[in-house]
């Protein structure tokens, strides 16, 4: 018979846990004043120490947020709910890129940063959904994505080298409209998307970049977008915290 798993972390995290789960369902909305340090500790038997150790991860994790002379508080906006279909059309004739106009509409200023374009021999995984053989390369596209000047997400999109090879795609500027776009003006308008998420412990190069706190996890989508006839045109692979954003899918029913 199996042994009963136990939880080995330590108490503070045990109790940041909790709470965590607690905001994240809404069960401890916006706003709500979270119970004294007094009731805390009677609560879970610990002493002060540990229950100033579990707030401090929720605050540093922007999820809770201390007022002088009033005690702590669930933040009024904690994790943002992301559409990932509405980013995918090409955006019309002289809109601006996707992640700006959906930022505008939650109040936000959306803002990208590049910080690399390179032909790269590309991951084996993204080698296979592209269909390109072992040796051959790809366009890749780095960018940070930003809301209201904070990171927000980072990007790494591949592109087929005999696609992208001397177009805007390899140059190291923006691209107005987005990829989308000038894919689309390209001959290869995007026409579907498959998105495989999951969550995994960050890389120290996305801690430093997305100014994560201790153990948050990360969600990472990979998205492979096809054209015509199921060409894969794109293959991206976006990471952000995991404790603040929520992604959101309509599937049909018929």
């Amino acid at each position: 018979m199996a042994r009963p798993h136990e939880d080995t972390r330590p108490s503070h995290k045990q109790i940041a846990a909790e709470l965590r789960a607690l905001i994240l369902s809404g069960d401890m909305a916006p706003d709500t004043k979270v119970p004294s340090v007094r009731d805390l500790i009677t609560k879970y038997g610990v002493v002060n120490q540990t229950i100033q150790r579990a707030l401090k991860l929720l605050k540093d994790e922007q999820l809770l947020i201390g007022k002088a002379g009033a005690g702590v508080y669930v933040r009024g906006t904690t994790q943002q709910v992301i559409d990932p279909a509405s980013y995918m059309p090409p955006a019309p004739e002289g809109a601006a890129y996707s992640w700006i106009t959906e930022a505008a509409k939650r109040d936000q200023q959306g803002s990208t940063r590049l910080l690399d374009v390179t032909e790269v021999e590309p991951p084996a995984q993204v080698a296979e959904a592209l269909g390109i053989a072992e040796g051959e390369t790809a366009v890749m596209r780095y960018r940070l994505m930003q809301l209201n000047s904070d990171p927000a997400e980072l990007v790494r999109s591949y592109y087929p080298a005999d696609i992208a090879r001397g177009t805007a795609l390899a140059h190291k500027r923006r691209i107005k409209g987005g990829s989308p776009t000038l894919l689309a003006e390209m001959g290869y308008p995007p026409k579907d998307a498959v998105d495989r998420v999951s969550t995994r412990i960050p890389t120290p190069e996305e801690v430093r970049l997305l100014e994560l706190p201790e153990d948050a996890p990360v969600l990472r989508t990979f998205r492979i977008v096809t054209t015509d006839e199921r060409q894969p045109i794109e293959v991206s692979v976006m990471v952000k915290a995991g404790h603040l954003y929520e992604l959101q899918y309509r599937l049909p029913m018929q």
